[in-house]
């Protein structure tokens, strides 16, 4: 009969959650290094063009502490080590910083834009979360 737990007492849900969000920051990043190559914009749904066009440095930074600690925080996570919650704690941060800059470009007007970014904030705060809860499960050090 199969167990309701994994490895080492983690509950299977453990893997799955780990392994999507890794999935989902590994894309966020890709994401940044393709915005980072000028020629790429072109691609870009023209509601992006204006967020990416004139970014300043310190918006380029904080959307790569972003998805580059998001993905960092997935792999620690996936590893079981409680850094995991302070890296993405940084993480939200670099979401909040990016959402600032955004909002002072398009303001309210892209709903597309909006998604993507929402998205990326409710994915890292619960991420946040996720892995204070797995600590206080036992299942990182």
């Amino acid at each position: 009969m199969m167990n309701d737990k994994a490895v080492e007492g983690v509950h299977w849900s453990f893997w799955i959650i780990s392994v999507v969000t890794l999935i989902f920051n590994i894309m966020g990043a890709v994401n940044c290094v393709v915005q980072l190559n000028a020629d790429s914009l072109a691609s870009f749904p023209e509601a992006y063009h204006p967020i990416i066009e004139g970014r300043p440095v310190w918006a380029t930074a904080a959307f790569a502490v972003a998805v580059f600690g998001g993905s960092l925080g997935c792999l620690l996570l996936l590893l079981r080590k409680s850094a995991a919650v302070y890296v993405f704690m940084v993480s939200l941060v670099g979401v909040l910083v990016t959402m600032a800059h955004i909002f002072g470009v398009v303001g309210l007007g892209s709903v597309d834009v909006w998604i993507g970014v929402l998205m990326q904030l409710v994915v890292t705060a619960f991420l946040v979360w996720y892995a204070k809860h797995a600590q206080s499960k036992g299942w990182s050090n």
